[in-house]
């Protein structure tokens, strides 16, 4: 497996990405409008939520790291046509609030079309912008989750949980594993704790 150094370029940027998405989610729960979620063809919503935080994860990575492979769960083209303008704005709005208040649709757009990748390469990245969407309309848990795969084998993995409650009675999580490293970062702490997974037995 590759080691935690050989990827630490990776993983710092990973961090980042799901820390800003963690926020842009914390900040949109709760606030979102009856016409703010759309329905795929399994029933499952999609929220301005998940484009939005699907668009910052994708931004941070390619502005740091370059082109880059990624699996997403959001398509772009949902949201293209004229009967999605405000469910598009709306997805703008949160990015805008994010990152730049000058960013245009267009860029947006593109970020979310980063996550259009196959899954074919040797090499790439996977993406759930919100995993629990259910959870988080309901204002409960939900996670960002994102990892890199390298010749189908997970080499890095990172996973925010905005509404996690905290053994020190703060909220919200960040976990991240490679090869013999998983650590968490507690609500806003800065230095990271080791962990390790729970024994089944």
């Amino acid at each position: 497996m590759t080691s935690t150094a050989a990827v630490q370029p990776e993983l710092a940027v990973a961090l980042a990405a799901v820390r800003s998405a963690s926020m842009l989610t914390t900040h949109a729960q709760g606030r979102l409008l009856a016409g703010d979620t759309l329905a795929k063809s399994d029933d499952s919503p999609v929220t301005v939520a998940d484009f939005a935080a699907q668009a910052i994860v994708c931004a941070t990575l390619t502005e740091s790291l370059g082109a880059l492979d990624l699996v997403g769960e959001e398509d772009s083209d949902d949201l293209r046509s004229p009967e999605r303008a405000a469910l598009r704005q709306g997805v703008v709005d949160l990015v805008r609030r994010q990152r730049d208040d000058n960013v245009g649709a267009a860029t947006v757009l593109d970020w979310i079309a980063v996550g259009s990748a196959d899954g074919t390469t040797d090499r790439y990245w996977t993406l759930d912008p919100i995993d629990g969407t259910k959870g988080f309309l309901r204002g409960e848990q939900y996670a960002i989750a994102l990892a890199l795969l390298e010749r189908g084998e997970v080499i890095l993995g990172v996973l925010g949980c905005p509404n996690l409650p905290n053994p020190d009675g703060t909220i919200g999580a960040i976990f991240a594993a490679t090869d013999g490293m998983c650590q968490a970062w507690y609500g806003p702490a800065i230095d990271p704790i080791p962990i390790r997974a729970a024994s089944t037995a």
